[in-house]
């Protein structure tokens, strides 16, 4: 066993030597010792020394003999008691243990099963006899044992390690000696340390090889018995004795004390198992009981509880690997450190509660993920009820609320404990009690009841405060990877990735880093009863909101179940959250323990057959198999509380006999159910006899067996079974369960303190409460395995953020109005900004908006509170909002609002400060009035609880001095960040900024009185500043803006307005210099406010101003204007109609230099708004009030057309919005189709002068360009044209009708017809029918002019395209104009009556009926009549040409006179007529016009009793009306007609219709001249029957003979009249004629040879 070499021979002979030299060794009882040490020395010689028991192998028998010897002289020494030799012996013994000169492997002797190592220490912690061991053998102890756990030359495992422990804990304890007290719980420490290093080393270093070193421990000889435990109380005997065995310590325990536990649990080595050994027996001793009364720090019972949980402390925050995932040891802190902890954690030492924190905030940061359920039980029953309590003291809340402060500042604790509590439909939810709890000390609510000074209370509440910071700090830190600090990013309005994709992205990137922590745990892992991974769950967000959604039903259902049950049943039915049987009901009573037990007793109880279904599923839901009867009574009234009423206990009552007596059928006690019901509601009656304080008088044994006398089948029970009852029951009432008993207890009214003493007593009894349901909590959930998930996700903040969000916000608020201490409000502020931070990054509008309208509120900016009140926090407010409006930007959308009023106020604020607008301050009282009324801006509400009228100095210095901080360069620095950093914002963040922007602008320029323009110059600033942006955001920033130029443009306040169309115009002036590329429409959204301003606003001073801006911009952009154009036009269109005379010759001398000269240059780029060029000139031809611009601005148009003549190609080119247009159309919609249609708009609106020219210049550009233009182009610009007739079909007055009609249709018409002329082989083809439609139109009209300029043009149109027409357009034309004859003959001459007249009526009775409609009537007939004559002419000029009839007529009159009727009569214009170009059919046509003309007027003529009708009603003058000319002019054509066909060779086929038409025709015409009786009337045929007749003779004489054959009789009765002496010529030629023709007289040969003499012919 020793190696003696020559230096350790040498100590150990003299330490030998040294005993025996002691005077207390040669006493007589030291014999043994004297003799041993002698033996020793002499066996100790140079040439005796050999190494005895080495590690490595098993020494000879006869050497552990002879190890026998060599020990036993100090193993004497250490029993002795002398102090010296003992210290003698133990500093020997130590020094050979640090040596390694024992091992001590050698079996020991005297003791089989153990080593001598564990003989040794047990020699040296043998020579502790308590309190009264000398001091210096106490450090020798120490340093011994110290050296022995230490060295690394010798194991000492299990019984020996522990007590070595528990030596060096005793001496601790019992040591008087500080020095010594010190050194021994270094040592302890010390200790541990090893052992549990030890045991983490071995674990890393054999990780493949402890496989084959594993072996089996059961259970019963690891974990002891609570209840079997004989340590004395503190670890020292009351005799002085030490502790008798290690066994004491480490007592066994059944199986039962780990539920679910395997029968056999492994280590995987001796190290693990020495290290739980220590802990467990730590975890005893630190639940040993404090003696009763105070405690006093200097006893033993408080010390040896105090460094119990110091060194737990110590191995849990050194804990390794091993300790921390081995199922053995997470099954000992659940077991014994969790419910020792249990119970420190409420002591009212505050040491001992101090360390439980310690312990407590350890096990969180390490164990969380064993310990779910535990935890829950430390927050819910201590930590937070201590907090909520009113009686605790400051002390304790202080210190629980130093812990919440750690674990508030880590994060994944934070996020943990909301997703693993929260989250969990069986948990309570500690996140959010945690943060309603902080939010009310944070508030101060707690501070007077509990008796604190002020300054307790305000530490307290910044401890509050601090807490819930760090909860957002936290919260911030989690989701940190979502936010986007728009100050880093260095371009205008960068691409921000959407929150779900940084959701998807990042989320993973965190989950990978965060889980990666937590990936050493599963790697590094002891391989055997390892739990390190056996609890994860996956972490789902979506998830765990469901379920959190599903905890609100069900708590909310809970809560309405507490106050009326079945409402709380069908909501959570409703919700799909609970079944609807009875069953489903009964096992929702059972498992759910936050029901109210009151009311599940009386639901239980009701009568109704549902309730009754439910209370017997409730009742057979219960197993009382093998229970004696009260055990299943208190098993039956333990889930709730009997109701007061006897009928609802009786029902209860009943079915529990019934189903006990179910379950117990083997049972002979009870004769049938009715004992059971019976005694079971004796059981209750003497339970509320012998516990109710009420009841004075308690029920003795011997009345309680007398009351159940004959129950059993009118039997007694045993009196033995009655009496054990009666001792139970009074021994232990019947009652709920403990939890639920305090649940109810605590959530009572609070009870009121009167004082100090009081509250400590009643805080005293609620500690105890505390704890007892608290220890039975943790013992309930010691051996349960509850699922624990690390949160990895981001999308958690969220859920959590609008779970807590309304207390926060209390705290803050509350904290910043009734505080003024800086380092609250800096707390407050800070969170609120933490708050803002997550609502803004995940888009919590509502949450977003509260906190800063918070702000805002505090800021004392939009308060209604005076700014004389600001204090420090108020600023410190204002630059919090700042900043928040600096960083979070992007985020911020509507609560931009209140950001921007602030700093509306704010700058208001800085001006007052400085002194600049003092008037403010003083307003009139009409101002004052007009505040109170309601109507004061918000700028005048700001200041108008400043002072009354007229501040003095002092006070105005006083003013400015209060809100002077706001002017500091520090805030206007920051204010203008805001502003210039708008660059950085992303695309939807600018859009939100720019709108509130203008709303607060439109505040402050809504004040009557003072407006400002703060935010206007703000909005000014920030376009120049984001004008670079992407036009796709710029487009947005613009509408927003743009819209609000609009407004403050039309602003009353010219002043206002100036500056705003100013302000634009520089901001056009920059964007136009950028330029544009085509079909670019930005800038027409641009210009588009002055557009707006100048429809708007009729103050003649802006609008001046706004004609000048954009002249501006031509004259010195117009290479950089594309899409503007558009709106310069339309500014000018506005101004055109304007009645002032500058505004207009501004703006046409404007559009002049465009039109002259830009489009000249820049035509290509002002293609787009061309025809908006055409549309504002004709606009300035349409001012009625400047005729001479009107002139020019028809010039003008005129010059446009040039453009499009010259560059077809440019627009043919030119391609936009209307890319529908094909392109070889493009030149006519954009340019010839503008300009027509504008000048057909000139001629529709404007005067007789304007629209004249308008018409003249349309009709020009149509003969000098028409050559270019396409077919279906023409269709178009007719549809213009026409539209000139259209405006005349319209009702209006009769007399700007007529004047329209004579001058303009009548212009238009000649002017289409020479249109039509010039490009008949474009037009006839389309355009023909039109045409004739349009002038059958013009005929048609109560307009004699129009009608005869109708037929004019109509014979016009003939006869010059005559030559051209087809047979097809000669069928239109004769169609036509037999539609005109049937139109307008006026059928109504034959048939008009007066009104009322009867067809005998008399003369008298004809005179009375004339009314004035008539005369409109006669003027519509007369104009009928006129039509018909100019038709007749009309056909007469087509066919013949025009005047060539009446050259005839003069022919024939000429020669009648000079009686040369035989000579052939040649006009020169015949041939020009139409009538070689026409069929005969088309002639027929004709024919049949003139025809049915002549018979109308014919009988218009005979009917005299009609003519004198019509006469005398007024129509037609003095004389009686008749139709003369049309009777022979018709007739007249029709003659002319026939007998050129008829002499005409080349219609020799037609010759047959022709000769039989021309007989009837002149026979009727002979007929009706014989007829006539009125002289005149046969005066105007004279001329027809010198035709007839003349025409008659020139035929051929085969002809001739039929026609004078018919004519003879009539030419008979014609010689009767007087006629005139032409006509008798004729006539005298004619029978002349006949005579010859018919061989009636001689002819003039035969004369000759007979001599007679003949008359000439």
């Amino acid at each position: 066993m020793y190696d003696f070499g020559s230096f350790n021979s040498m100590f150990v002979s003299r330490a030998l030597e040294k005993i025996l030299a002691e005077k207390e060794a040669k006493r007589p009882p030291h014999g043994q010792l004297r003799r041993a040490c002698q033996v020793a020395l002499g066996e100790s010689g140079p040439g005796r020394a050999r190494k005895i028991g080495s590690s490595t192998a098993a020494p000879p028998k006869a050497n552990f003999i002879e190890a026998d010897k060599y020990f036993l002289p100090f193993e004497l020494a250490c029993q002795s008691k002398s102090p010296r030799i003992v210290s003698t012996s133990l500093d020997c013994l130590q020094k050979l243990i640090a040596y390694g000169h024992i091992t001590g492997n050698a079996p020991d002797s005297g003791a089989p099963g153990k080593r001598l190592i564990d003989r040794i220490v047990e020699t040296i912690c043998n020579c502790f006899q308590g309190p009264q061991t000398d001091e210096g053998v106490q450090l020798q102890i120490i340093k011994a044992l110290l050296t022995a756990v230490t060295s690394p030359y010798i194991e000492i495992h299990e019984g020996t390690i522990l007590q070595t422990v528990r030596t060096c804990y005793n001496i601790y304890l019992a040591s008087k000696n500080l020095i010594n007290q010190t050194t021994a719980k270094a040592t302890l420490t010390q200790m541990l340390n090893v052992i549990f290093t030890r045991m983490e080393n071995q674990a890393v270093s054999n990780y493949y090889f402890f496989r084959s070193q594993m072996f089996r421990l059961t259970a019963d000889a690891l974990l002891s018995d609570s209840s079997n435990e004989n340590v004395q109380t503190n670890g020292i005997p009351d005799d002085g004795q030490s502790v008798s065995s290690t066994d004491n310590l480490v007592n066994n325990c059944t199986e039962s004390d780990i539920s679910g536990h395997q029968a056999a649990a492994r280590f995987s080595h001796v190290l693990q198992k020495d290290a739980f050994l220590v802990f467990r027996s730590l975890c005893k001793l630190s639940m040993k009981p404090l003696g009763d009364g105070p405690p006093d720090p200097k006893s033993h019972e408080l010390r040896s509880k105090v460094v119990s949980l110091q060194l737990l402390l110590s191995v849990l925050q050194n804990a390794g690997l091993v300790f921390r995932t081995h199922e053995m040891f997470i099954n000992a802190i659940k077991q014994y450190l969790c419910v020792a902890l249990s119970k420190n954690g409420v002591s009212s030492v505050p040491d001992v509660f101090e360390l439980s924190l310690a312990i407590f905030l350890t096990l969180l940061s390490n164990f969380k993920t064993h310990l779910k359920m535990q935890i829950e039980v430390f927050f819910k029953e201590i930590f937070l009820n201590i907090l909520e309590t009113s009686s605790s003291s400051f002390e304790h809340k202080w210190m629980v609320i130093q812990t919440l402060t750690r674990i508030c500042a880590d994060a994944q604790c934070v996020v943990d404990i909301y997703v693993n509590y929260d989250c969990d439909l069986n948990a309570a939810n500690i996140f959010e009690r945690l943060v309603n709890d902080l939010s009310k000390i944070a508030q101060g609510r707690s501070g007077h009841e509990l008796g604190m000074t002020p300054l307790q209370e305000l530490s307290l509440r910044k401890k509050g405060l601090e807490c819930l910071v760090s909860i957002l700090k936290c919260m911030v830190e989690w989701s940190k990877d979502l936010y986007v600090n728009p100050n880093h990013q260095t371009s205008l309005g960068s691409y921000k990735p959407s929150e779900q994709e940084l959701a998807e992205g990042k989320c993973l990137e965190a989950g990978g880093r965060r889980s990666s922590v937590s990936s050493l745990d599963s790697t590094v892992s002891t391989g055997v009863g390892s739990v390190g991974t056996q609890t994860a769950v996956p972490d789902d967000p979506e998830q765990f909101e469901v379920i959190k959604q599903q905890k609100e039903i069900i708590e909310h259902g809970i809560e309405l179940f507490n106050k009326k049950p079945k409402r709380g049943i069908q909501y959570l039915q409703e919700q799909g959250m609970l079944g609807t049987s009875a069953e489903d009901l009964a096992q929702f009573l059972h498992q759910e323990e936050r029901l109210c037990s009151t009311q599940v007793g009386e639901f239980l109880g009701e009568s109704n057959k549902f309730n009754k279904e439910v209370m017997y599923a409730y009742v057979d839901q219960l197993d009382f198999c093998g229970k004696d009867f009260v055990s299943a009574l208190r098993i039956f009234l333990e889930g709730f509380r009997l109701p007061g009423e006897a009928q609802k206990i009786d029902r209860l009552m009943e079915k529990f006999a019934a189903r006990y007596i179910e379950c117990n059928q083997r049972q002979t006690l009870f004769a049938s159910a009715d004992t059971a019901y019976v005694l079971a509601y004796s059981i209750i009656m003497l339970t509320t006899d012998l516990h109710s304080p009420q009841v004075k008088n308690k029920m003795t044994k011997e009345q309680y067996i007398k009351m159940n006398r004959g129950i059993n089948d009118s039997k007694d029970l045993p009196e033995e079974y009655l009496s054990t009852i009666y001792e139970e029951i009074e021994g232990k009432k019947i009652a709920m369960k403990e939890t639920k008993e305090y649940a109810i207890t605590t959530k009572c009214s609070k009870p009121s303190v009167a004082n100090e003493k009081q509250r400590r007593l009643l805080y005293n009894l609620e500690m105890e409460q505390m704890a007892k349901t608290a220890k039975a909590l943790m013992e309930a959930v010691s051996h349960a395995k509850a699922p624990f998930t690390s949160a990895t996700h981001l999308d958690h903040v969220r859920p959590m953020f609008k779970l807590v969000w309304t207390p926060l916000l209390a705290a803050y608020s509350v904290g910043l109005q009734n505080c003024d201490d800086t380092d609250v409000a800096s707390l407050c502020l800070e969170g609120i900004r933490c708050a803002l931070r997550i609502a803004c990054i995940f888009g919590m509008q509502l949450e977003r908006d509260a906190y800063v309208q918070a702000l805002a509120r505090f800021s004392l900016l939009t308060a209604s509170s005076s700014i004389t009140e600001m204090k420090q926090k108020n600023i410190d407010t204002i630059k919090t909002l700042i900043t928040v409006a600096h960083t979070d930007g992007n985020y911020l959308g509507n609560s931009w609002h209140e950001i921007l009023k602030c700093i509306s106020q704010l700058e208001l604020a800085q001006l007052i400060g400085t002194g600049v607008k003092t008037r403010y301050l003083s307003g009139s009282g009409r101002e004052r009035e007009s505040s109170i009324k309601g109507y004061a801006s918000a700028g005048e509400e700001f200041m108008s609880n400043l002072v009354g009228s007229g501040a003095d100095k002092r006070h105005m210095a006083s003013i400015q001095e209060s809100v002077g901080e706001t002017s500091s360069q520090s805030v206007v620095v920051a204010v203008d960040r805001i502003f210039t950093g708008s660059t950085r914002l992303d695309g939807n963040a600018i859009v939100d900024f720019v709108r509130w922007l203008c709303a607060v602008s439109m505040d402050e320029l809504a004040s009557p009185h003072h407006p400002r323009m703060f935010s206007l110059q703000k909005i000014v600033e920030i376009s120049y500043y984001n004008m670079n942006r992407i036009r796709l955001q710029w487009s947005r920033i613009w509408h927003v803006i743009g819209d609000h130029f609009n407004k403050v443009g039309c602003n009353p306040n010219e002043d206002v307005a100036i500056f705003a169309v100013d302000s634009l115009r520089q901001l056009s002036m920059k964007f136009l210099e950028k330029g544009e590329l085509a079909n670019f429409r930005f800038q027409k959204d641009f210009l588009r406010p002055f557009e707006h301003i100048m429809k708007k606003n009729r103050s003649p001073t802006i609008r001046d101003m706004v004609i000048r801006c954009i002249a501006q911009m031509v004259n010195s952009q117009a290479g950089n204007i594309r899409s503007g154009w558009k709106n310069i036009f339309a500014v000018f269109h506005q101004a055109a109609s304007d009645h002032d005379g500058n505004i207009v010759e501004l703006a046409f001398q404007t559009t002049a230099h465009i039109v002259t000269n830009i489009f000249q240059q820049h035509f290509p780029a002002a293609i787009d708004s061309f025809q908006d060029a055409v549309k504002c000139l004709s606009e300035f031809a349409c001012n009625v009030a400047f005729p001479d611009t009107s002139m020019e601005a028809i010039r003008l148009i005129r010059y446009c057309a040039k453009y499009v003549s010259e560059r077809p190609q440019v627009l043919r080119e030119y391609t936009s919005d209307d890319m529908n247009v094909a392109p070889g159309d493009r030149v006519w919609v954009r340019g010839w189709f503008p300009i027509l249609f504008e000048l057909s708009c000139i001629i529709n609106r404007c005067k007789l002068d304007v629209r004249t020219r308008g018409l003249t210049v349309m009709f020009e550009i149509m003969k000098s360009y028409g050559h270019t233009f396409e077919k279906h182009w023409w269709q178009d610009l007719f549809r213009i044209v026409f539209r000139i007739f259209d405006n005349m079909k319209l009702p209006e007055q009769q007399t700007e009708k007529s004047e329209w009609m004579t001058t303009t249709c009548n212009h238009a018409l000649y002017a289409i017809c020479d249109v039509f002329t010039q490009f008949y082989e474009a037009l006839h083809e389309i355009l023909l029918p039109d045409i004739l439609a349009q002038l059958h139109w013009c005929v048609k009209q109560d307009n004699e002019q129009l009608a005869r300029s109708g037929t004019n043009c109509l014979e016009n149109l003939v006869i010059l395209n005559g030559q051209k027409f087809s047979p097809e357009v000669w069928a239109q034309t004769c169609n036509c104009m037999l539609e005109i004859f049937k139109t307008t003959i006026p059928h109504v001459l034959l048939t008009w009556r007066p009104v009322g007249m009867e067809e005998d009526s008399s003369e008298k009775h004809l005179l009375c009926c004339f009314i004035s409609l008539d005369q409109k009537l006669f003027a519509g007939l007369l104009i009928k009549c006129v039509v018909q004559l100019e038709l007749i002419q009309t056909i007469d000029n087509i066919v013949f040409y025009p005047a060539t009839s009446k050259k005839e007529d003069a022919e024939h009159m000429a020669a009648a006179q000079r009686d040369t009727l035989d000579a052939d009569i040649h006009i020169d214009t015949e041939d020009q007529g139409m009538y070689k170009y026409m069929s005969s059919h088309h002639l027929f046509k004709l024919l049949d016009c003139l025809q049915e003309s002549h018979s109308f007027s014919k009988a218009f003529n005979s009917n005299y009793e009609q003519r004198t009708v019509l006469w005398r009603a007024g129509f037609k003058g003095k004389s009686k009306p008749n139709l003369l000319k049309q009777e022979t002019s018709s007739l007249a054509c029709c003659l002319r007609i026939l007998f050129r066909m008829d002499a005409d060779e080349s219609r020799r086929e037609a010759w047959g219709a022709v000769q039989q038409r021309l007989l009837s025709v002149c026979s009727e015409a002979l007929a009706y001249f014989i007829t006539v009786n009125s002289e005149s009337h046969r005066e105007a045929w004279t001329n027809l029957l010198l035709l007839l007749l003349t025409k008659t003779l020139k035929i051929s004489d085969d002809k001739f003979r039929a026609h004078a054959s018919t004519y003879y009789p009539y030419l008979c009765e014609i010689m009767q009249f007087d006629l005139i002496p032409e006509l008798r010529a004729v006539l005298r030629k004619f029978f002349l004629r006949i005579g010859m023709v018919f061989n009636i007289c001689i002819l003039e040969q035969q004369a000759r040879t007979t001599g007679l003499s003949l008359p000439s012919c």
